[in-house]
């Protein structure tokens, strides 16, 4: 199942594995001559993503695919196979002894992809001026919130190398945020292509950087730091990448890296005709999943290509509750009678129970999934696992029942629920139409819970009408939905779980194309409570002597629960 299929990504939780391990490799372990094909001169990869990429601009992008992990880089990134952080634009760090202070030191002789010098003027300018800035509406400061107060670091120039941070108080997320992952991080962007959107007002009164590197931005204006470049764009058809000279990275013997000289986004709104490319020698990177891994198992070895278990991957598929109890114009937003069952704790607690995952595991996946029961990542060091006295939410319908009963709940000769007040435990379940795993997930949710006396009503909806329903409208009871991941830092998760985050009010605010002006008030919070079902899996790396292929959506899934 594709992670846009279960809830297309427009929270900062984005960047997908794919692009992460494509790069790892690109950068370290291939070898040009593999990438030629007798359609290109140059060594090149060939990929299909599901969609265009909403904006070129790293600070306001809020989905899936992106170009940013290909384009952006960070003052530090994650090494990919051991989780440790490394140097990236920043040579070296060094914190104060008391932890409140750390300065870093720059690569000698860094450019952009223009030629134009990156300094340490470019890293101020990318928090004070864009991160910090409360005319800009990204999320990528909830990452930088620090304590109660939410307080941010101070970012002071040293020399034209060394850049030092000032803490409030100590704050062990803080080297995290410096990776560059556009999920969960903070890549540095170039001031003297910026700076003047950001002092200059539209007729609106808002910077108009909201409004600059947006899609009909010519590609080749848009100023990188990472290993590509934009070269073109041809809208709902594709993005071809260029190799950008200047990136800094080169290999053991001095020769430049990337290898790899083109990297092409076809853009294929179908897994379907993706896969038929793959097939047909289209595609170097095709989607794998439990429902096609058979027939590709059995053509690995006539087709020339490996197919590599990735092992399970960030991301969380989830059925989340309205808890709101505000009103609106007088309504409110939930219906009062449905709002007590939401809010009661026993009730969540017997949905958790009464949701059978392992058998969505051995359904829907061909067994190919673990069981995870936790929000926290299960590669992170701070995973506590069930042996470890995680608590866990296994199917038991027997236990769902007791617990509805001692919250007062009650059943009629029918096995119907029905409140203390008699009215029938009904509500309706919003998913997004679309994908052949998300319809039957909600069906065994609705076939699961009704063995409790839950009645669930399926209700599929286009993207933009649900995200009109959560987000603006309010109006809603129960959806399922989807978050890439949180990485292997609680932390990166700061924009969803912070109770002042930008996840809702960013997303209202971006599919309105505007910015909130400093008068405007915005509706009552969006309260949810989310009972996790699926961890999302790693891609699969495909490769033989004549293609490079990777698998964007690999097979291994871990199906997870969580309760709050």
């Amino acid at each position: 199942m594709k992670s846009s299929s279960i809830f297309p990504a427009i929270w900062r939780k984005r960047l997908a594995v794919v692009l992460a391990v494509l790069i790892a490799i690109a950068l370290t372990s291939c070898n040009p001559t593999e990438f030629r094909t007798t359609a290109a001169q140059v060594p090149q990869v060939v990929v299909s993503v599901i969609q265009d990429p909403d904006t070129f601009n790293y600070a306001l992008g809020h989905q899936l695919p992106n170009i940013f992990g290909l384009t952006f880089k960070g003052l530090t990134t994650v090494n990919g196979i051991t989780g440790e952080l490394e140097p990236e634009l920043a040579e070296s760090w060094k914190f104060s002894e008391d932890k409140l202070r750390v300065v870093f030191t720059l690569r000698e002789n860094l450019k952009w992809s223009d030629g134009y010098p990156l300094t340490v003027d470019d890293v101020v300018f990318t928090y004070n001026d864009i991160v910090f800035n409360k005319e800009i509406p990204t999320d990528l400061r909830d990452y930088l919130k620090i304590g109660k107060s939410g307080a941010f670091p101070q970012v002071e120039k040293l020399d034209d190398r060394r850049v030092e941070f000032i803490m409030p108080q100590p704050f062990s997320p803080f080297l995290a945020t410096t990776t560059g992952d556009s999920s969960s991080a903070i890549a540095i962007l170039p001031k003297h292509a910026l700076e003047a959107s950001v002092r200059t007002k539209d007729t609106n009164g808002n910077p108009q950087f909201l409004s600059t590197w947006g899609t009909d931005t010519d590609p080749t204006k848009i100023v990188v730091s990472g290993p590509f470049k934009l070269e073109s764009y041809t809208p709902s058809q594709r993005l071809i990448f260029r190799r950008n000279p200047y990136y800094w990275r080169k290999d053991a013997q001095g020769n430049p890296q990337p290898y790899i000289e083109k990297y092409i986004w076809q853009i294929v709104e179908s897994p379907e005709t993706s896969l038929i490319q793959f097939r047909s020698g289209g595609l170097d990177i095709v989607s794998a999943s439990a429902d096609n891994f058979s027939l590709l198992k059995r053509e690995e070895e006539r087709s020339n290509f490996t197919i590599y278990n990735g092992g399970t991957a960030f991301g969380t598929s989830f059925i989340t509750f309205n808890l709101n109890k505000g009103n609106r114009n007088g309504k409110p937003l939930v219906d009062p009678i449905k709002s007590r069952w939401f809010n009661t704790v026993a009730f969540r607690q017997a949905v958790a129970y009464g949701i059978d995952r392992q058998t969505m595991i051995n359904n829907f996946l061909r067994g190919l999934g673990e069981l995870q029961n936790s929000p926290i990542e299960s590669q992170s060091k701070y995973y506590l696992s069930p042996k470890e006295g995680l608590k866990v939410y296994d199917y038991n319908p027997q236990k769902a029942k007791e617990l509805l009963l001692g919250a007062g709940f009650k059943y009629n000769n029918k096995n119907q629920l029905l409140d203390e007040k008699g009215n029938r435990v009904r509500f309706t379940l919003m998913t997004p139409s679309g994908g052949t795993n998300r319809g039957r997930i909600t069906a065994q949710i609705q076939r699961d819970l009704s063995k409790i006396g839950i009645q669930v009503d399926l209700q599929f909806l286009d993207f933009s009408t649900l995200i009109e329903k959560t987000s603006n409208s309010l109006e809603w009871e129960c959806y399922s939905g989807g978050f890439i991941g949180s990485g292997i830092e609680p932390n990166d998760g700061a924009n969803v779980w912070l109770t002042e985050g930008g996840y809702t009010i960013l997303i209202k605010h971006h599919r309105q194309d505007k910015h909130p002006s400093k008068d405007e008030k915005l509706p009552i919070g969006n309260k949810r409570l989310l009972i996790s079902l699926f961890k999302e899996h790693r891609s699969l790396i495909k490769v033989s002597a004549k293609r490079f292929t990777m698998n964007s959506n690999a097979l291994p899934k871990s199906i997870y629960l969580t309760f709050t």
